[in-house]
C-alpha cells in the first residue's frame, strides 16, 4: 500500500524518508513542490496528487509536510487517516511534533514507523501498544543506549497484540480507577444583520483518557442520538450495537485517545 514517506519542513527541504518496499528517489516530490507553488497557503495544496507512476498523499500539520507515496489506487482516506495517526504518535511520544523534535529522535521515529507498518500496510496504530514495542525515550534511557549500544525495541512482543482487543494491553492495574471524557466542539455559524441564524453547523469529537483496572467494558449513550451524523467511532466500539441500539459499547483502549466523531447540522 505505502511505499514511502517523506517529510517535508517549510522551506521545502525534504529533512528525513522512510521506505517499506523499493527505495523511491525523492525527486517524485517534485510534482509535490509544483502543486504547492501554485497553492495560496500550505492547507490549499491538494491531498491526493496523480503522477505517470505514483499517487502522493499527503497531510499539512505543524508546519510539516508528511507525503506518502503509493503505486497502486488505495482508498486516500485510508491513507490521510494512517498520515494523522503517524502525527498524534509522534506527539504522545515526543510532546510536540515539529522538525527539531523529529530530528532529536530520529532512531525511535524509525523504529515507530517501521512497527506502524509491516511492508505498507497499517500493523500497531494504537499508542499504548506501540509504548510496550519501544519505550518512550527519556533522559535515562538515552544514556544507557549509547553507553550499552542497547535499542529501546523491547524483546517481547505486546501483550493485546494477541488478543481479540489489540488495543488494550493486559494486567493493567491502578490504584485510583478513573475515567474523563472531554466533549469538544467547534460550531460554524452565518447570522444575518437581523441576528437570526441564517446557517450553523457543528463539528464535534469525544477525547477519553481512561485509567482503569483489568478489562473494563463500558458504554455511552446520548440523550437524543438523532442528532448525529456522519459519526466515525475508534476500532473499540462495538458497531453493530450502535447501529441496532444507537449505544457506543466498547473496551477502551488505556491512556488517551479519541472515541467519536461526529457532525451536527442546522437541519436537524
Amino acid at each position: 500500500m505505502i511505499n514511502s514517506l517523506f517529510i517535508i519542513n517549510s522551506s521545502g527541504d525534504i529533512f528525513m524518508e522512510k521506505h517499506w518496499k523499493s527505495v523511491i528517489n525523492k525527486s517524485v516530490c517534485d510534482y509535490f513542490f509544483e502543486a504547492q507553488e501554485k497553492a495560496s497557503s500550505p492547507n490549499d495544496v491538494p491531498p491526493v496528487i496523480n503522477t505517470p507512476h505514483h499517487y502522493l498523499i499527503s497531510i499539512f500539520r505543524n508546519q510539516l509536510y508528511f507525503v506518502a507515496v503509493v503505486t497502486t489506487e488505495v482508498p486516500p482516506l485510508f491513507v490521510i487517516e494512517f498520515l494523522h495517526r503517524v502525527v498524534d504518535t509522534f506527539e504522545d511520544y515526543f510532546g510536540d511534533c515539529t522538525e527539531s523534535t523529529i530530528k532529536d529522535n530520529f532512531v525511535v521515529v524509525y523504529e515507530l514507523l517501521e512497527e506502524m507498518l509491516d511492508n505498507g500496510f497499517p500493523l500497531a496504530t494504537e499508542s499504548n501498544i506501540l509504548k510496550e514495542l519501544i519505550k518512550p525515550p527519556n533522559l535515562i534511557r538515552t544514556v544507557v543506549n549509547t553507553v550499552t549500544g542497547s535499542t529501546n525495541v523491547s524483546d517481547q512482543l505486546p501483550t493485546g497484540q494477541l488478543s481479540n482487543v489489540p488495543w488494550r494491553r493486559t494486567g493493567v492495574k491502578y490504584t485510583n480507577n478513573e475515567a474523563y471524557f472531554d466533549v469538544i466542539e467547534e460550531v460554524d455559524a452565518i447570522i444575518d444583520k437581523s441576528g437570526s441564524t441564517v446557517f450553523a453547523e457543528i463539528q464535534g469529537y469525544i477525547d477519553c483518557c481512561i485509567k482503569l483496572s483489568g478489562m473494563p467494558d463500558l458504554t455511552m449513550s446520548f440523550m437524543n442520538h438523532r442528532l448525529l451524523d456522519d459519526v466515525s467511532f475508534h476500532p473499540c466500539v462495538r458497531y453493530k450495537r450502535w447501529e441496532s441500539e444507537r449505544i457506543i459499547s466498547f473496551v477502551p483502549p488505556d491512556g488517551n485517545f479519541k472515541l467519536v466523531s461526529y457532525h451536527i447540522s442546522s437541519q436537524r
